[in-house]
């Protein structure tokens, strides 16, 4: 049972991945369209999984119903910065596929996102035992994330306007 959200990953990866393949010729950045997908698949894996990692090993978690965690904000945490890491590059598709939103709008979409992500994880902890922590820390961090992006997006491409 708890590995449901697992398989259902990794189908839906199956079939997007075949997708890709089958359109790969039609598509006009194939390599950028293999790397967001690789980058998403990955990320659902990360999020949804009931596994664990302590940036050297990976582990299966026990089952459980996880907690929430709504303490004050921890920058000094390593996870902290991991996950703005992890949603870098979601702002960076967002920019590249929604250009003319402003950056407000994809720091709302960020803070949107990170609640998704930990609402979800929250839900499949209670109905799948993944086990996965719900955290108010992980919710900002992803905003950032997501906004750091679309900067590093917006910065590219004034450095390619100017050349």
């Amino acid at each position: 049972m708890r590995w449901i959200p697992a398989l259902f990953i990794l189908l839906l990866a199956f079939v997007s991945g075949l997708d890709i393949v089958i359109n790969f010729k039609k598509l006009t950045q194939p390599r950028f369209v293999m790397l967001a997908w690789l980058y998403l698949v990955c990320l659902l894996a990360i999020l949804f999984m009931p596994i664990s990692s302590d940036g050297v090993t990976v582990q299966i978690m026990p089952p459980g119903i996880g907690r929430v965690n709504l303490r004050q904000l921890q920058v000094n945490d390593l996870q902290f910065y991991e996950n703005i890491l992890m949603t870098v590059p979601l702002g960076v598709l967002i920019k590249k596929y929604l250009p003319k939103i402003p950056l407000t709008l994809v720091a709302i979409l960020g803070i949107f996102f990170g609640t998704s992500f930990e609402t979800i994880q929250y839900i499949l902890s209670h109905v799948f035992f993944i086990n996965r922590t719900s955290d108010i820390n992980d919710v900002l961090s992803n905003a950032l994330g997501v906004v750091v992006g679309a900067v590093l997006m917006l910065i590219y491409r004034q450095i390619k306007k100017g050349e």
